[in-house]
């Protein structure tokens, strides 16, 4: 039998999405982002972003509610995504440091999609078709 998750923090998604936010704030603490502090801020809000709204969406106790701030999450990791393009392409990090990011990213964004599809499942009702003769 599997074990019930009780707290956010128990969750895969938001786990990886820790890790997630400790390296990009890690990335964005070296000396090549301190001219761009807009994009390093945007970056940091984007990781912050998916893993607040993994744990909000599953506090707020409704399946409906948790499905949407996913999809919210995983919206997140987009924009962290196109972030991490903007950051190799001016030289703010190097080709080896971006593959990793990306990489965890969309393991990140994966686990996000699946977490979604059996929340939507759980989330719709039960619904029984009756078939009447004539």
């Amino acid at each position: 039998m599997a074990e019930r998750i009780k707290t956010f923090e128990d969750l895969i998604a938001w786990q990886k999405a820790r890790e997630l936010t400790r390296r990009v704030y890690q990335t964005t603490s070296k000396q090549e982002f301190n001219r761009d502090f807009s994009l390093k801020d945007q970056m940091r809000r984007a990781a912050v972003s998916v893993m607040s709204n993994i744990a909000e969406g599953f506090d707020r106790g409704g399946r409906a509610e948790f499905h949407q701030f996913l999809v919210i999450a995983k919206g997140s990791c987009a924009e962290l995504r196109s972030q991490l393009y903007i950051a190799l392409d001016a030289g703010y990090i190097k080709a080896e440091g971006f593959t990793q990011l990306i990489l965890l990213n969309q393991e990140v964004a994966r686990i996000l999609a699946g977490l979604r599809k059996a929340v939507q499942r759980q989330r719709k009702p039960f619904t029984k078709s009756l078939v009447l003769s004539p």
